[in-house]
Order: C-alpha cells, then sequence, then structure tokens
C-alpha cells in the first residue's frame, strides 16, 4: 500500500525561547507535519570537529516539550533518541510525559547511537554496533512493558525492572508511534520487525559525518535498505511509514552547479547525486515527481528537510502533504 505523503523539519539551535517558540509557529503553519530535534550532547571544540557534525545547542526533551506548548496540531519528536545518553526507564517517562502533556503528539525516535567522539568526549563506553544495537532491542522490550496495563515486569542485558506501574500511559495506546533509524542491515531488520515508522539513515560505521555514510546511501544503497527492512517486518511491511532526512535540499530553478558540488565533494556522479534519496535539486515541480516517483520505487512517504529549507520546500508540502 502507499502511504500519504507527510513532511518534517529538523532543526538543532535556537538563541532563545522566543525565537524557539517562533520557529515551532511557523513550522506548523506551514503544512508540515512534525518538528524534530536530534539528540546530541557536543558544543564547539576539538571534540565535535572530529564528528563533522553540526553544533545542537538544543537538549531535545524540554525544547520538544516547549514547542508541543506553543503549538496545537504539530507532532513532535526527535530523530533519533540515543538509548546510551540517559537512563532508560527515565527516557521512557519522560516519553510517555511528552505524548501526555501534547495529547497524543510524539513520534517516539529511537536508535542505538553513532557519534563516536561524542562517547569518548562525555565519558560514555562505546560499545561494538551489534551490543549497541542489542541494547536498542532491550530498550524497545522495556518499551512495551511500561506501556502495558498492570506491572512492569522485564529482565534482559540491559534493564531489570519489577514491582511498578509505568506511569503515566500515553495517549497513543499502547505507546506513541514508534521510529527506529538508521542504516545499516541489522537496525533496519529490527526497525521493521518492531517501528511504526522506519527512518531510514546513512550507514555511519565510520562514526562520523562524511563521504562513506553518503555513498552509504546511494539509490542503489538504498534499495537493498528496503529488502532488509521488508525482511524484518513480513506481512506488516505494508503498514510501515518510511521515512528520510533530506539532508541536501535545494529549491532551485538551476540545480546544475548544486549537484555537480555535491557530487564532487562525495564522490558520486552527477547523475548519481541527483537521486540520491537524501538529497532534493531543482524547482518545485521537479521535486513534486522526484519524492512521486521515490514512493514509488522505495515506498518513501514521510521526507524531513532542514530548518534552513523548510520556507523554499513549503510549496511542495502543500502540493504533496496527505496524497
Amino acid at each position: 500500500m502507499t502511504q500519504p505523503f507527510r513532511f518534517g523539519v529538523q532543526s538543532f539551535n535556537s538563541v532563545s525561547g522566543t525565537a524557539w517558540t517562533e520557529t515551532a509557529r511557523k513550522v506548523e503553519s506551514l503544512g508540515y507535519s512534525t518538528l524534530h530535534l536530534a539528540d546530541h550532547l557536543l558544543g564547539p571544540g576539538p571534540a565535535l570537529a572530529k564528528t563533522n557534525h553540526p553544533v545542537q545547542n538544543l537538549a531535545a526533551v524540554p525544547a520538544m516539550a516547549h514547542a508541543a506548548a506553543v503549538t496545537s496540531t504539530l507532532n513532535i519528536g526527535c530523530r533519533v533518541f540515543c538509548i546510551d545518553y540517559r537512563l532508560p526507564i527515565v527516557l521512557i517517562k519522560e516519553a510517555m510525559t511528552l505524548d501526555l502533556l501534547s495529547d497524543g503528539r510524539l513520534e517516539l525516535g529511537l536508535g542505538a547511537g553513532w557519534l563516536e567522539e561524542e562517547y569518548h568526549a562525555t565519558g560514555i563506553p562505546f560499545d561494538p554496533p551489534g551490543k549497541r544495537i542489542g541494547r536498542l532491542e532491550d530498550v524497545i522490550a522495556g518499551l512495551r512493558s511500561y506501556a502495558a496495563d498492570g506491572i512492569v515486569n522485564v529482565a534482559n542485558d540491559t534493564i531489570r525492572w519489577r514491582d511498578f506501574e509505568g506511569l503515566p500511559k500515553s495517549v497513543s495506546r499502547p505507546h506513541p508511534p514508534l521510529m527506529i533509524g538508521g542504516g545499516s542491515p541489522r537496525i533496519l531488520r529490527l526497525a521493521g520487525r518492531e517501528a511504526d515508522i522506519v527512518s531510514l539513515n546513512f550507514n555511519n560505521r565510520a562514526g562520523v559525518i562524511g563521504p562513506d555514510g553518503v555513498r552509504s546511501s546511494s539509490a542503489a544503497e538504498t534499495q537493498k535498505k528496503i529488502g532488509w527492512i521488508r525482511a524484518g517486518a513480513g506481512a506488516r511491511f505494508d503498514d510501515i511509514e518510511i521515512e528520510i532526512g533530506a539532508y541536501f535540499t535545494f529549491v532551485v530553478d538551476d540545480a546544475k552547479p548544486m549537484v555537480a558540488m555535491f557530487a564532487k565533494t562525495f564522490g558520486l556522479s552527477e547523475d548519481e547525486m541527483r537521486v540520491h534519496p537524501h538529497a532534493l535539486f531543482g524547482g518545485v515541480e521537479t521535486i513534486v515527481e522526484e519524492l512521486q516517483r521515490r514512493r514509488e520505487a522505495y515506498g518513501i512517504s514521510y521526507v524531513t528537510v532542514t530548518q534552513d529549507a523548510m520556507v523554499a520546500f513549503a510549496p511542495v508540502v502543500s502540493r504533496l502533504r496527505g496524497k
């Protein structure tokens, strides 16, 4: 089945509470479904420079709560919470509280973590990918136990909870829509099995942002990722919403110079860059047609752009949302 289009904006920073209020209300007024944060900790310095990641000055949970409080229809999310950055019981209770106080507008994104130097700089052990993904599986089991009626009873390698009821319950039952993001076979099979929303991302095996991750998400590689999701999902595949971050979005009449620049930067041909699933280049009509083609090819119906692109991209949102 084809899911209807919807769109999100991802933001990392704000200079003040007033500015953040204005951002949230602007995202809502432009017709986007969701305002996403990310979950990163580092300010400027040598550690952040090693990662090639942009600064995020906002902590996700309070920023999401604020955004929900100053809007009425906008969903709030985080692409995605790193399960290693806080105690699982704290994260899940905070998530359920966000969903309750926003009247059911939370999209709960969970991930296994990937930004290696961020772990090192903050003193958090950076385990091999298999162990981190195993912890994510354990936390998902904890979420399901916490969300269920009755006494929590879950014991695995990561959490041991017993003899209490998980409160609050979320408005969305049994729990908020679960988004799982990543780019490797194991994480995407897990997402296919467990998630309501699968967020396609780079395979961040290098632990930094760079050409390797971008090349791991080409059109051909994305087709493989859809196969991994399908393998995990089985019969429920058609019920899953597939989301992607269009990190390189430029709504311009003459896209050729931008395409050429990014192709050279990432070691791709211009043809590969033009159809890269994390990139959108061209005028409104060109992008509308490309998104329709990608939904047909991959099933991607949920597209998130950066805050910098949200105004220029808004006519695309107006054309396609809900269709």
